[in-house]
């Protein structure tokens, strides 16, 4: 089942999970839902987010730091579900800690702390098999990402295999901020539709209301990341959620 969103664009937020701790991350999530984010991608904290780029990466290292485990994510997966139940909740992680958490036993674990998918940002579709079974059978929905280098067949592959949204790279490189939306964008939502009636959301680099309000031009949704967690950063531990919502604001502004 595709994920809906409420307007054009919809928000994905990406939230690094125990940065600057798990109480904070949960708070977060719960404000920026209540200022109009559709999906929350709760972020598994990893010792080598090598598609991510130095704020994300600074905001994983504290959490690793501080332990912040695959286990703690679904618990605050599960809270904030509990107190927003009809917001979208997507774990999006590196595959190394699904795998050692064990694939069945993630799906299983998600689907109980009311988990709508997953992405697995370094999963090829081409590795994809098991897991995508697994997600299938505990009906959760693997979202994968696509790329302006992909191929149109391996695009049309991604379509199908995605669920829930197709995520679209609105360029090359890791994650972090830009000037502009990347004309590739949408050139690359316009080849993904031809494959797929899912929702499509672009991410990367979306730091500002002109980035969101470009991508709304041509795609469902807008992923912001790297802006979120500098914000939490710059902020700190208690203003945290009143700094996150006043940003989402001001996305919303243009």
């Amino acid at each position: 089942m595709p994920i809906h969103f409420a307007r054009k664009p919809g928000l994905v937020v990406y939230l690094t999970i125990g940065d600057p701790d798990i109480e904070i991350s949960e708070r977060v999530a719960i404000a920026a839902i209540d200022v109009g984010a559709d999906v929350i991608e709760l972020g598994v904290p990893f010792s080598d987010p090598v598609a991510d780029g130095p704020v994300i990466q600074r905001a994983s290292e504290r959490a690793v730091a501080r332990h912040v485990s695959i286990r703690d994510v679904l618990a605050v997966a599960a809270n904030v579900r509990r107190a927003r139940p009809n917001a979208g909740l997507i774990v999006f992680s590196y595959l190394n800690p699904v795998l050692r958490y064990g694939l069945e036993t993630f799906c299983i674990a998600a689907k109980n702390a009311g988990v709508d998918g997953a992405l697995l940002t370094d999963l090829t579709i081409d590795e994809a098999g098991e897991y995508r079974t697994l997600m299938r059978r505990h009906e959760l929905a693997p979202i994968f990402l696509a790329a302006p280098t992909s191929s149109d067949e391996r695009l049309k592959r991604i379509a199908e295999a995605s669920e829930g949204f197709v995520y679209a790279i609105s360029r090359t490189g890791t994650t972090g901020k830009q000037r502009d939306v990347d004309s590739d964008a949408g050139a690359l939502v316009a080849r993904l539709r031809k494959y797929t009636t899912l929702p499509i959301a672009v991410g990367f680099g979306i730091s500002d209301a002109s980035h969101v309000a470009a991508v709304g031009k041509f795609a469902d949704a807008a992923v912001v990341g790297s802006a979120i967690v500098a914000a939490i950063e710059k902020a700190g531990h208690d203003d945290a959620p009143h700094a996150v919502a006043t940003l989402l604001a001001q996305l919303r502004s243009g």
